[in-house]
């Protein structure tokens, strides 16, 4: 859909980072991840199979800048955004970012709104490195896929326009 209007670029790289203590110890099935990625793909980003690191800020914080060193666009972390004492996945991100993007995140919360008034209690953060954005979705696959389908027409145009293609 989106991919053919970048022209002759190259697919841009996306990479799902699945944070969870019980998915990391073998205890959960990652669901959030899997589901996300279909989304990437689906939305013309090359992508591989999600990366799995326990809710610890300094895993979190390697783990995106390992994301972004290896040429990662789009990086999106599932899990770790709810109000737990071990949530702290929105403190991991914004210890790497440059700005904030308040309106991806506040997106992402309005359309939870139209499933549950929980979504108002998530801390999903999205925000930029370099020319890499990120962004954090809840853990669940209903409030990650929700969360990430609100902002999929735009991350495109949002991956173009860090990339200096500003001409609209």
């Amino acid at each position: 859909m989106e991919a053919r209007h970048r022209k002759n670029r190259t697919l841009s790289k996306a990479h799902v980072i699945t944070i969870s203590d019980g998915v990391f110890h073998g205890h959960r099935e990652d669901t959030s991840g899997p589901g996300l990625i279909s989304l990437l793909r689906a939305g013309g980003f090359e992508i591989g199979d999600p990366e799995v690191v326990p809710d610890e800020m300094e895993r979190i914080a390697e783990a995106i800048e390992t994301a972004i060193t290896r040429g990662a666009a789009v990086v999106v972390t599932t899990g770790g955004t709810g109000l737990g004492p071990r949530d702290v996945t929105p403190q991991a991100t914004a210890s790497l970012i440059d700005y904030e993007v308040p309106g991806i995140a506040e997106e992402m919360r309005r359309a939870g709104l139209m499933s549950t008034p929980m979504a108002a209690l998530s801390r999903s953060l999205a925000g930029v490195r370099g020319q890499t954005l990120i962004i954090n979705v809840p853990g669940s696959f209903k409030g990650a896929t929700e969360s990430l389908e609100a902002v999929m027409p735009m991350l495109s145009h949002a991956v173009n326009l860090l990339h200096g293609e500003t001409a609209h």
